[in-house]
């Protein structure tokens, strides 16, 4: 088999968490083809007990330990170069040196790159190379910018101008760069000066075997409550940002006209703010949990509040191919064509409201929706996701 470099600026696993679903689910299915030799930043402690499980599926592996912290202070550096400060935050000699000493060893071919960021180690090699984007950071870091105040917003502003400008040229280097959908692909394009053919995407999928109501759940709630769930990593400033909003301006209509709601915020690393939001009256921050299928099984309704988003987000995939009725604002459903499907989407916090309580009003809430299931299985699937990619880095050639 031929040798593919691998790198992932957080290691791709586990395979039920956030970005680590689209990168272990490459990983795994370039595995099948490829010799793997993987280098991927570790930036989470618990994530230490996963690396025999990711080194099953390559051929060779190097793991940095990344402190968020330390990263944040190097990061500045990219306020004397000009750089973005993602650049020098992901940024390691030690990496580069297995980089160049993997090209070297292993005769290379193929380069895979999960996360922009992670381009600067292979710019100077002429090698093919596919960067997987997944979203447009530098709009995100824009959308950040216009909800901060001084100087907050002029560091996410200048954050989204450097980083597209470095987005630009590895782009431009790269032979094919992808993104999570068709539309993130394109607003890239509308940024970029870029040869459109250079730019493409492949779809997120979803382990529909794994999110299925057909197995022996226990309720984490208790009876006659009228539950609504958000699941996601609560460290993230999006997936923050989107509870506040719904605890502070949409929580409240429900509660006037349905007392028996509640709100469960369902996953890791919780911040202040977010555990601060337990103390209204009907919300619940659960942290951590092993399974989140449960909360999601015996929810009321899954809701989707994100006022800062790009790409798909895989909440929303993962309730629907759990049979869930959902709402969600216009931000949270980019990059996913609802048609027939029962996903209810909402741009004020009067919408929202009004919307959900309309389905707390209807006995079969809690039915299970096949439709919004079938959507899922015909559409985002990972045996098409793979079957792409695999094209994509197989055509590619160099120039």
């Amino acid at each position: 088999m031929k040798n593919l470099l691998f790198l992932a600026h957080r290691i791709p696993y586990p395979p039920n968490k956030g970005d680590k679903i689209r990168s272990y689910n490459f990983l795994k299915g370039l595995s099948k083809d490829y010799n793997i030799h993987l280098a991927a930043f570790i930036d989470d402690a618990e994530d230490y007990q996963y690396i025999d499980k990711v080194e099953d599926l390559t051929a060779s592996s190097f793991f940095v330990n990344l402190n968020p912290s330390l990263a944040k202070i190097k990061s500045l550096s990219g306020l004397i170069t000009n750089k973005a400060l993602s650049v020098p935050f992901y940024h390691n000699y030690k990496v580069q040196k297995w980089v160049d000493k993997t090209i070297r060893d292993n005769k290379i071919e193929k380069i895979f790159i999960f996360s922009s960021v992670m381009a600067q180690y292979v710019e100077k090699h002429q090698t093919d190379c596919v960067i997987d984007f997944v979203d447009v950071d530098s709009d995100k870091w824009l959308q950040y910018s216009q909800k901060e105040k001084w100087p907050m917003n002029w560091v996410y502003k200048r954050e989204a101008k450097t980083l597209l400008e470095f987005d630009s040229r590895v782009a431009k280097s790269a032979k094919m760069n992808i993104f999570v959908s068709q539309e993130e692909s394109q607003l890239f394009t509308s940024l970029v000066d870029i040869n459109s053919k250079k730019v493409s995407f492949v779809n997120n999928g979803v382990d529909t075997e794994y999110f299925s109501i057909n197995e022996p759940y226990n309720t984490p709630y208790n009876e006659h409550e009228n539950i609504i769930v958000f699941t996601g990593a609560m460290d993230y400033w999006a997936n923050v940002d989107a509870v506040t909003w719904f605890v502070r301006e949409v929580f409240p209509i429900i509660k006037q006209q349905c007392r028996n709601a509640r709100f469960y915020i369902v996953g890791s690393k919780p911040t202040k703010q977010v555990m601060h939001l337990a103390s209204t009256e009907g919300v619940f921050v659960t942290g951590r949990v092993e399974d989140i299928r449960p909360y999601l099984r015996f929810s009321s309704i899954v809701v989707a509040p994100l006022l800062i988003a790009r790409g798909i987000q895989n909440k929303v995939l993962e309730a629907m191919a759990m049979g869930k009725k959902i709402v969600a604002t216009p931000q949270a459903i980019e990059g996913i064509k609802i048609v027939d499907q029962e996903v209810y989407i909402e741009e004020s916090a009067e919408g929202f409201a009004k919307q959900i309580l309309l389905l707390l009003d209807n006995t079969q809430t809690n039915l299970y929706v096949e439709e919004n299931r079938q959507f899922v299985q015909k559409n985002f699937s990972w045996d098409a996701s793979l079957k792409q990619l695999t094209h994509i880095i197989e055509t590619v050639t160099t120039d």
